[in-house]
């Protein structure tokens, strides 16, 4: 059997999880509570016989707990759904609690009109534009700004593009031209087509010339078999220009009128020399083991030509 006076006794004594104390006060903070005081007639762990009001997501609830379920605690309270209506709903508390203790009801009404009051207040809150405080980005607006400016002036630019091109047309500049895409598309087509013609023409005309050129050629080279090769084209050798060169600097005497004894004499007084005087110049050259092959060469040329 419960004993609503010992468990009082014991909670307000010592120590009670929802229990506060703010100025001196003590106030309860457990939902079932129906004042929010702490003390013996609005506690609801002492009191085996309890009712309360609570609202469930804009919903409002009856909540009764008696002492013959007081040993299932899962069944502990029972729980009523109340009317929208405020007046069928003081209807549905005064039925329910009709063999209650009188202050008990009371304070269920009591409860009940402050949570349709601030529900009603909630609504209206809905309803009101309400004012948010956002940052401004300036750096963000000025940017969109001058982009905005931007696509003003070209839709500006476009606009009196277009005006221009249909006073044009009109005043017949363009000939039978109108101002429809079928037919820009094909005046394009055919723009096309006359400059393809056209470069067909130059790369005619190019050939041509060059034809030209050719016949000019094969006529100069005729004239020149005609002649009965009276023209010889030679090629230089470099290593033969820079021997001829080479015996330019060197003091040597070629008489015609010498006989060929006198001929062979100077041969060998030449080639001794060659070694001694061109030992240095050889060594400052890259070029120096051909060239001393080449010179042989051409003495041995100019012998023959004598001799014969």
């Amino acid at each position: 059997m419960q004993s609503d006076d010992i468990i009082w006794s014991v909670i307000s004594k010592n120590f009670c999880s929802f229990k506060t104390t703010f100025n001196k006060t003590k106030f309860c903070r457990n939902e079932y509570n129906v004042t929010g005081v702490c003390n013996k007639v609005s506690c609801p762990l002492a009191n085996s016989r309890y009712a309360t009001v609570r609202e469930e997501e804009g919903v409002c609830y009856l909540y009764m707990k008696t002492v013959e379920r007081a040993h299932t605690p899962n069944r502990l309270w029972e729980k009523i759904k109340l009317d929208p209506n405020f007046m069928k709903a003081i209807e549905q508390i005064d039925s329910h609690l009709e063999f209650w203790p009188g202050h008990m009801g009371h304070r269920v009404k009591q409860r009940f009109i402050r949570i349709t009051q601030y529900l009603i207040r909630m609504r209206k809150m809905r309803k009101q534009i309400k004012r948010e405080l956002v940052p401004i980005k300036k750096k963000a607006e000025r940017r969109d700004a001058t982009r905005e400016n931007k696509a003003l002036v070209a839709a500006h630019l476009t606009t009196n593009i277009k005006k221009e091109l249909i006073e044009r047309l009109n005043k017949g500049i363009y000939a039978d031209m109108h101002y429809f895409p079928e037919e820009i598309i094909n005046s394009v087509l055919e723009k096309e087509g006359e400059a393809d013609e056209f470069s067909e023409e130059e790369i005619d005309e190019e050939g041509e010339g060059e034809e030209e050129m050719e016949e000019e050629f094969e006529d100069d080279m005729d004239d020149i078999e005609d002649a009965g090769g009276a023209f010889e084209y030679v090629e230089g050798d470099d290593d033969e220009d820079d021997i001829d060169d080479e015996y330019e600097n060197e003091p040597y005497q070629d008489d015609d009128d010498e006989d060929d004894d006198e001929d062979d004499d100077d041969e060998e007084e030449v080639k001794p020399q060659i070694p001694k005087k061109r030992g240095p110049t050889f060594k400052a050259t890259k070029k120096a083991t051909p060239k001393r092959a080449h010179m042989q060469v051409e003495i041995e040329e100019e012998i023959e030509n004598q001799t014969n």
